[in-house]
């Protein structure tokens, strides 16, 4: 899409680098608190980093943005291994899409599902009560999952060791998982439906937003990177290092972009020049016009 390539000559420069393993720090802040609480050891330390709309609304906006560090699911002995695959689906995605495409899926799924109990609390007029609820669904748990989509619907192929011993392509995982979403938001609906209270009716609502929001997410993603081969991790590397000896030969060169390698001449001195690249020189070497053809090579 012509808009995520506008925003990313715009604002790419401002892309976050490796931004899984900040994702990743912050989920460790986030246990480490969680255990604190639960041990004793700082009473109710965890539960001042929760989305709570009606708190937010009396001045704890730090909870805007710590909300992040909330454990995407409960503590287990297989933890490691979870930020392990995140990691990998994290670099992966950073890699295919470029970092820019990966910040701005991930920024946009935080943004969309910070936004989302807000206004659900504000829509209900700032009764009491229902901050919690809405809380409970503000998780980065289905961002992670719609990640992993994204991851699947790119390499549909891939083999994976599900409860690290059955061999299964991500595809099919990515099915299941599909499929599990749209249960659940099936059964948040039936909630709502039959809810006896208007807290239930609202913790219901918020729970299928997020789970909507976080696969609209991935839908716009999917649709907008369909041509991720001219993404991938070699077009990537090609680009960064032209991206670098660009940098370099314009820092070498009075500001200029191009410059003979034989004459010296640049398109500052002599703009009616045309330069190229040779590709049978070693070292990306440039020429002007009058030595494209008649140079020597450079081995």
């Amino acid at each position: 899409m012509q808009w995520i390539n506008k925003l990313e000559r715009k604002f790419g420069k401002y892309a976050i680098k490796n931004l899984i393993v900040y994702i990743l720090g912050a989920y460790a802040i986030g246990y480490v608190l969680y255990f604190m609480d639960s041990l004793g050891i700082a009473p109710g330390i965890y539960s001042i980093l929760a989305m709570d709309p009606e708190a937010i609304c009396h001045g704890q906006v730090w909870r805007l943005v710590t909300w992040v560090c909330t454990v995407p699911q409960s503590p287990s002995l297989f933890l490691i291994f979870m930020f392990m695959f995140y990691f990998w689906i994290g670099r992966t995605l950073e890699n295919v899409w470029g970092t820019f495409r990966y910040n701005l899926f991930i920024f946009m799924g935080l943004i969309m599902m910070t936004i989302a109990p807000m206004l659900i609390y504000l829509i209900t007029g700032l009764i009491g009560g229902f901050d919690q609820a809405i809380s409970l669904s503000s998780s980065t748990y289905y961002l992670n999952l719609t990640s992993f989509l994204a991851f699947a619907a790119i390499f549909p192929d891939q083999q994976v060791y599900f409860m690290f011993l059955i061999p299964v392509k991500m595809k099919w995982l990515a099915i299941l998982d599909g499929v599990l979403l749209g249960w659940n938001v099936i059964q948040y609906i039936m909630l709502a439906v039959a809810a006896q209270s208007p807290a239930t009716t609202v913790f219901a609502i918020s729970g299928a937003v997020s789970i909507l929001l976080s696969v609209a997410n991935f839908l716009v993603f999917f649709l907008a990177t369909r041509n991720y081969q001219k993404y991938s991790p070699k077009e990537v590397k090609r680009k960064r290092n032209y991206k670098k000896q660009v940098k370099a030969s314009t820092a070498g060169h009075g500001g200029a972009r191009h410059y003979c390698a034989i004459c010296g001449r640049t398109e500052l001195t002599n703009p009616e020049l045309q330069f190229r690249f040779c590709s049978k020189c070693k070292g990306n070497l440039e020429y002007c016009s009058d030595h494209i053809f008649t140079h020597e090579h450079k081995k």
